[in-house]
């Protein structure tokens, strides 16, 4: 049984997945009932996300607001990140980003690019600005061009009334969307990530706090894998360098049973609030020495002395 959240039908019977492709057509393709919720206020999205009346078993009808992702506070720190992460970033990139005030901030920063895209697992009020501003317009693509692509969308009621039958933008399904194949057909790719810590030789866990899950593995792996088979592409993981209360995020070793969700094999561009290293091609012993001089400077110390008495190398 699928549950769905559509569009009523337009004059054709099709009804609109709205801001929600992902994986909605292969749960309405294996259901053996499809249960729709008819909401007026759902904005007609395009692309992939059309489903005709005949197909829908059950349906209810309600006209309510779609429930919103606040845009969030930007600190001076995640700002400067953002300033780091625009300063590698090039006229012409294709952009995929996360949920969040560091993929804010990174957007934020890049106003006065020209030529930039979107093929991204999702996307928020942040390219929203850049579009109306005039520095996206998806035109250096090689796929899609001219269009923002994603498999969902999350944001204000202003994201959902621009996508509101706007032929500019497509949601398409994230077996499509996540392919690092098609990922890495567009020039310029550039995946924006980040991560709950990293380690100095390059290993990034996303998805829990030790033994702690707290979110699933997401895109991160496919949008890195993607971005570094691009031309020119640009794998980063943006990050502060230390928590809220103060623990650092850039530590000689992962937690007891963290995850490692980007592998120290497919790590390219780090950035934090103290500047953007390069992992890529490097010995063990450069990668710690680059990330420790944009951890916090007041674990550069503990860094070192953990890096020389564990690995006994720091060349």
């Amino acid at each position: 049984m699928a549950l769905i959240h559509v569009s009523p039908p337009g004059p054709m019977g099709y009804c609109s997945l709205g801001t929600s492709v992902d994986v909605t057509n292969a749960a309405i393709e294996a259901a053996d009932i499809v249960i729709a919720q008819l909401n007026k206020q759902m904005p007609r999205g395009h692309g992939d996300a059309f489903i005709h009346k005949s197909k829908i078993d059950h349906a209810v009808e309600v006209d309510c607001p779609l429930d919103e992702l606040p845009v969030p506070e930007i600190s001076d720190i995640e700002r400067k990140i953002g300033e780091n992460c625009a300063e590698i970033i090039e006229d012409g990139a294709c952009l995929q980003t996360g949920i969040g005030a560091i993929p804010n901030a990174v957007l934020a920063s890049l106003k006065h690019h020209r030529s930039l895209g979107v093929h991204s697992e999702m996307w928020s009020d942040g390219m929203l600005d850049l579009i109306e501003c005039g520095a996206l317009n998806n035109s250096n693509k090689k796929v899609h061009r001219g269009k923002t692509v994603s498999t969902f969308i999350m944001g204000t009621k202003r994201v959902f009334d621009f996508i509101d039958d706007n032929p500019s933008v497509i949601q398409v399904g994230s077996d499509y969307i996540n392919n690092p194949q098609i990922i890495a057909r567009n020039p310029k790719t550039v995946a924006i990530n980040s991560a709950v810590e990293l380690d100095l030789t390059g290993q990034v866990c996303a998805d829990s706090i030790g033994h702690k899950i707290i979110s699933g593995v997401g895109g991160q792996m496919d949008f890195m894998r993607g971005a570094a088979l691009s031309a020119r592409g640009k794998p980063i993981i943006a990050l502060s360098s230390r928590t809220k209360s103060g623990k650092p995020k850039i530590v000689p070793f992962l937690k007891t049973g963290a995850g490692v969700v980007t592998t120290r094999n497919h790590i390219h561009h780090v950035a934090t609030e103290y500047g953007v290293v390069d992992l890529y091609g490097k010995t063990l012993g450069e990668r710690a020495k680059a990330l420790i001089s944009i951890a916090h400077p007041d674990d550069r110390e503990i860094l070192s002395k953990s890096w020389v008495d564990n690995y006994c190398m720091l060349k």
